[in-house]
This record gives structure tokens, sequence and C-alpha cells, in this order.
């Protein structure tokens, strides 16, 4: 496929638009919140002095910090809080350092029992740890939808074995739950609401997303694959059981960032990886794509990477749900304000179930665009949904991008066995 780049598409049809950024920031949350020095010491000085298999408690109270709290080298480490509700430690006006809790290098931590929020950047991020379990959290920015809000609510990259479970995130700019270039990874039972994405794997091998509800997002959940990264080719993902619902949140992204391009009203987008299988999904209320499956080059950014696979390749999608009759006639228009969404409207005139961009790897491909077997886009069972195809591996460019359209999905029956994700086995997870 010759490499073309998108996203200067704009509609002909006068459409009404549907959302604007919010150009004011609110103040964010100070009640009950005062700083204290002693308390930002006593704090960091627990999570310094803890010993390898000790439990650092943070009490009840609202706590302000003007710096990043740290943890290092550990092992068998719990900190723990009184409750999300009980123990809210509160980074705003945050003058040092860019996370709220920052963890690097620790063995088998785990995070329970309280919020974080408001931090410069990334709320909780941990890095290079082996054994992560983050449960009955919550963290967000109370300051509402705002660029200059942290990427991320929840950030474990570059670790393994890392279980996410009954946490809650929100008004993060770039996605909620977010595991980058991890191994071994099951996020289950987590609610992300009003974020750009709600949760998000990049670059991960072996993982299950599944009983998560990620609404009022501009995209539920995401499947991405991206270059020049640490570790690169992620795959072997299973997502199922999850409810993506009114995803049909603004996009306030920062400009320039991957996630800026998603079109709200998207329910999830699996991009350039390889062998995930999405199940028994419900994918409610999305006013523009329900499950887009496409390339990197959909980005419309430059690729310089040799390593890199661009593609999607052994996809599964099956059994899935789709509905929007909770939708009125002005909320069922789909996105004009990102490129994507101006494309597909005018391609296919309305929102669409399933999408797949139809690029794919020319070392694989045949001269029909065929994908050999164990390598196809499968599309089974998902009831009678509205489909398109780009079939964007016989365009020349963007100026024929919406010639080589169509509505067949038959060319996409077929089924996979075999992709296991994390080994959690559906019948067997409550």
């Amino acid at each position: 496929m010759r490499k073309f780049i998108l996203f200067t598409l704009f509609l002909s049809v006068a459409i009404a638009f549907q959302s604007c950024k919010n150009n004011s920031k609110k103040a964010g949350d100070t009640a009950g919140f005062s700083y204290d020095e002693k308390f930002q010491k006593e704090f960091q000085e627990k999570l310094i002095l803890v010993e390898d298999g000790g439990t650092v408690e943070f009490p009840e109270g609202k706590f302000l910090f003007k710096k990043a709290l740290s943890l290092e080298g550990k092992k068998n480490v719990t900190i723990k809080g009184a409750g999300t509700q009980k123990t809210i430690l509160s980074f705003l006006g945050q003058t040092e350092g860019a996370e709220g809790i920052n963890v690097t290098n620790c063995q088998n931590v785990t995070l329970e029992g309280f919020t974080v929020q408001d931090a410069k950047g990334d709320n909780i991020k941990l890095k290079g740890c082996d054994g992560v379990h983050i449960h009955h959290m919550n963290s967000t920015w109370t300051t509402g939808a705002d660029t200059s809000n942290g990427n991320y609510g929840y950030y474990p990259v570059e670790c393994k074995n890392v279980l996410m479970e009954y946490n809650e995130v929100s008004y993060c700019a770039d996605a909620g739950v977010y595991i980058g270039q991890s191994t071994n990874v099951t996020i289950h039972h987590c609610y992300a609401h009003h974020n750009v994405a709600g949760i998000e794997i990049e670059n991960c091998i072996n993982s299950d997303i599944y009983k998560n509800k990620a609404e009022n997002n501009a995209g539920g959940i995401l499947v991405f694959d991206l270059p020049k990264l640490f570790q690169g080719n992620g795959r072997n993902a299973k997502v199922w059981d999850n409810d993506c619902i009114n995803n049909n949140f603004q996009n306030f992204g920062k400009p320039g960032s991957i996630v800026a391009s998603i079109p709200p009203g998207s329910g999830m987008i699996i991009m350039a990886t390889d062998s995930v299988d999405v199940f028994n999904n419900r994918l409610t209320n999305n006013k523009t794509i329900g499950i887009a499956c496409v390339s990197y080059y959909m980005t419309g950014k430059q690729l310089n990477d040799t390593t890199y696979g661009p593609y999607c390749t052994t996809i599964s999608i099956h059994d899935n749900k789709f509905d929007r009759s909770g939708l009125s006639l002005k909320e069922k228009l789909p996105d004009i304000s990102t490129d994507l969404g101006k494309l597909l409207t005018a391609t296919f005139k309305g929102a669409i179930d399933i999408f797949v961009d139809g690029s794919a790897d020319p070392k694989l491909r045949d001269k029909n665009g065929q994908l050999p077997e164990g390598k196809k886009i499968c599309i089974r069972n998902n009831g009678d949904v509205k489909f398109g195809n780009l079939n964007a591996w016989k365009t020349h460019g963007r100026e024929d991008i919406m010639n080589f359209k169509d509505t067949d999905i038959s060319k996409f029956d077929c089924s996979y066995t075999g992709i296991n994700g994390n080994n959690q086995k559906p019948e067997e997870v409550k």
C-alpha cells in the first residue's frame, strides 16, 4: 500500500457544529484542603523508610501537596488509604515533580483505598515494576475537561504482571487507565468516564480487558501499537464483556497527540496491533463508531521506524452488540470535529458500527488485498450492523481515499481460536 496521509478532508455539506473546547478552566477543588509542609515530609518519609514487606498507611483527610511523592526499589509494599472518599491527596498547584505519585523499580507493589487528584502531570505513574496491583482507587482532575490536565490517571509503563481492578478515573487529557509497554496485563471492573480515552493498552503483550465501563469519554477502549517505543509490536489481547456507553464527550486532548485525532463518539479502536479478540461487548449510544480496526497511517503522522508493523493482523471481532436507540436524532449526528469523523461522515453518510480502513501489509496481502489465513481480520456474529471498509490498500493518496469504499462484510467472515490474552478464562471470571 502506498503510504497515505489522511485528514485534510472537509465536509461540503452544512452540519451544525456539535461541540467546542472548553476554554475556561475550572479552579479545581480546594474545599477542606490546606498545605502543610509537615504532611509533605511525613508522607514522603513513610515511603522512604518502609521496609520490604511493609505497609504505608495514609490517614483519613484531605491533603494538599506541592511536591511529588515517590517510592523506589522496594519489594512487597502496600500503600493504603482509608477509602477513596476519606483519604484524598491533591496536587493542585504542584510546583515540583510531574507526577502525583511516582513508583519506580519495585516488585509487588499495591496501591489501594485513596484518591489522587490534580497532579501537574500524571496522577499515578509506575515504571519498571514487576507485580503491580492497583485497586479501589480514584484518580481525577477536579478542573474538569481541560487540555492542560495531566495525560494519565493510572500509568504503569514498562512493567510486568499488572492488575488493575475496581478503580475509577476521570478528566484525563489522554487516557484514564493507560498501560504502556507492559507484559501480562489485566484490567477489570474499572470505571472510566469524561476522559479523552477511557481505557488504553499500548504496546502491551498478553492482556485481558473485561467487565469495565467506559462511559462519556471521547473514545471508550483503545488497543494501540505505536512506533519508536521501548517495547514494540504489542500483541495477544482479549477484550470482552465491557460496556462502552455514550462515549460522545468532547475530545480535549493535547494538540498533536495521537488521541487528539479520536472522533468523539468512538466505542473501541484497535490500531496497528496483532492478535486481538474482541467479543461479547456492548457498544451503546456511541454516535460515530462502534468498533474501528485501522492502521497507523490513519493517524496522518509520518512513520520513521523500520522495525514497526503499522497494520492490524489476526483480529477477531465477534458476538458484540451495537445499539444507538437511546440517542435523539440530533445526538445521532456523528462527529465532524476531527478529520476522521469528517471522513467517515462524508464516506458512509452517518454513524457506523464496525469500520475497517482496509489497509494490509504489502508483504502479506495478495493481489486482491486479502491477507493469508492466520493474519486476517475476522468479523462474525455481531448482528445486523452497518459496516464500512475504505479498502485503503488500493488508494494512491488522500485524493482518492473515498473512491474504493464498500460495505461488503462477507469478505471478513472467518474466526480465530488461540488468542489467549493474559490467560483469564471468560467463563470463570466474575
